[in-house]
């Protein structure tokens, strides 16, 4: 019904007959129905004018603008609301490539209507096309020099470049983006220009979606001279991780996909995956030693602390299966990838530490993405169950005795009686974070990704630091032990320079994270 002041409808015997007209409808069961349009039927059956809802100088309460319809300011439906392990992620979505394919063209056409029709998005801070964007200012930090004669350096990055299907699931996280700069097209050909730009020896790159590196990503990447290794989410997700080389700096010598979901074990339901692949490096000094290259990315729901650590010891005994070296040595690894977990978490300590005991440690805690996690569940123990065939050492189980090296040191070692009793988490590989997650000038945090809803680092290039004396490399004399000497960094910025660009992404950079670079000299 339309819905007008009763001034307007009319005199008491009008009122009377409409509510007659109403009283009858409701009496019928089997009303008799009529089809009435501004064109057959320009008038209403009551007895105010048409003319009326028209006259200028009234509101019109029916004009519904496609503007109005979609104008950003206007809060969407509101939605049934999946968990937070859906958000951002896209656990949960099961959706086909063909499905996918038409949800890309129908939203990516939603958003450049959106564009046309409100022009200006000024009133919740977002940018247009024409406002000026400042470029992040990142500037390479040296770090040390070398003593080697016949260096072999080469160039990092890591980087979760932002799925589109993700994003598309996930739009209330960017109100703060003109639309124009959510589109894929526009998205890869920035994505593209800062990887050239880069020109990394080694790419690891999160959120891949499949068809657009099959497309797209592998075919530009292939035509700049490197090699492309992907892998998929397991079930239906549409998008992975993947690792990119220069075909003239390595050699493949093998690859290695991690699926985390495990049939039959509830703390390894997800549908996560890692990467490993084993690079020779060409015409380095010693080059029959090969460099350990992980990405991976971790589960993002912050509750589900558990589940994490699960993933990222299952990661580690595969890391130490492949790493292995024919005289029972460990090969230097580079490990990168989003891991969701700030720098100060539990599960960021478990990595650079090297060992965690988790007893009574409350599951949201570990990943120290929320300030106040909710619920009170706290880990268990064991964390990993007997049928996963992984030890608390984090090695398969065939491997636990075995006595290995890292970094020069023996670290296989049987575990005390004490150790055993403690529940807790170990893992034999020594390694350290490039970032130091401060700016060097203020002391302010590094942030590594930006949205409207957080500012924070989850983001990581974890690497196994040659070992010298207790001089130091600047004193030593002799060679430095197998491993990776980091050169120089690409420095990150604060979360003020993050939103004086307009968070992210925006029109300069396309992705909701920040690429991390590292310069690394190989001694082997």
């Amino acid at each position: 019904m339309f819905v007008r002041p009763l001034s307007a409808v009319g005199s008491a015997p009008s009122v009377a007959s409409l509510w007659k007209h109403c009283s009858w409808c409701w009496r019928n069961p089997f009303p008799l129905i009529t089809t009435r349009t501004i064109l057959t039927s320009p008038r209403p059956f009551w007895s105010f004018i048409w003319s009326e809802l028209q006259s200028r100088d009234r509101p019109r309460l029916f004009h519904l603008s496609p503007g109005l319809m979609k104008h950003p300011d206007l809060e969407p439906p509101v939605k049934r609301r999946k968990s937070s392990e859906c958000e951002r992620s896209g656990e949960g979505v099961q959706i086909s490539p063909k499905r996918s394919a038409y949800r890309e063209r129908r939203e990516t056409a939603w958003l450049r209507n959106l564009t046309d029709v409100s022009g200006k998005l000024s009133s919740d801070g977002a940018q247009t096309k024409t406002d000026p964007v400042p470029e992040l200012q990142r500037q390479w930090e040296e770090l040390s020099e070398s003593l080697s004669a016949e260096p072999f350096n080469f160039s990092v990055m890591s980087y979760n470049i932002l799925s589109q299907e993700l994003l598309l699931s996930n739009l209330y996280l960017y109100k703060h983006c003109n639309p124009h700069v959510l589109e894929w097209h526009h998205r890869f050909d920035n994505l593209l220009e800062e990887l050239k730009r880069h020109a990394a020896d080694i790419m690891c790159l999160q959120e891949v979606q499949e068809d657009h590196y099959q497309k797209q990503i592998k075919p530009s990447l292939e035509h700049l001279g490197y090699h492309c290794e992907y892998k998929r989410r397991t079930g239906r997700k549409l998008d992975g991780c993947m690792v990119a080389f220069k075909t003239s700096r390595f050699a493949l010598s093998s690859a290695h996909p991690v699926e985390f979901f495990r049939h039959g074990i509830p703390i390894l339901d997800r549908d996560n995956v890692g990467l490993i692949v084993m690079l020779k490096p060409m015409g380095a000094s010693g080059s029959e030693c090969n460099i350990c290259v992980v990405t991976t990315h971790l589960l993002y729901n912050p509750r589900r602390g558990d589940i994490k650590l699960a993933q990222l010891a299952l990661l580690m005994a595969e890391i130490g299966r492949v790493a292995r070296q024919g005289d029972g040595t460990t090969c230097p690894i580079l490990l990168c990838g989003d891991f969701n977990s700030v720098p100060t978490s539990p599960l960021y300590t478990f990595i650079t530490d090297s060992r965690l005991e988790y007893a009574g440690m409350p599951i949201g805690k570990v990943s120290g993405q929320e300030e106040s996690p909710r619920g009170h569940r706290v880990l268990t123990s064991p964390l990993l169950p007997s049928g996963l065939g992984i030890s608390r050492l984090c090695q398969y189980e065939s491997q636990t005795n075995v006595p290995t090296e890292t970094g020069g040191k023996e670290s296989g070692k049987q575990a005390s009686n004490k150790d055993l009793k403690i529940p807790s988490l170990e893992h034999r590989l020594k390694l350290t974070s490039v970032y130091s997650h401060y700016l060097k000038e203020s002391g302010r945090r590094e942030i590594t990704t930006c949205h409207s809803r957080t500012a924070i680092t989850v983001d990581y290039i974890f690497y196994s630091p040659a070992q010298w004396d207790e001089l130091g490399w600047k004193e030593c004399s002799s060679a430095p032990q197998r491993g990776l000497q980091l050169l120089s960094r690409l420095a990150l910025v604060g979360e003020a320079e993050l939103r004086e660009a307009n968070g992210l992404p925006n029109q300069c950079h396309s992705s909701d994270h920040l690429p991390l670079i590292a310069r690394f000299r190989l001694h082997s």
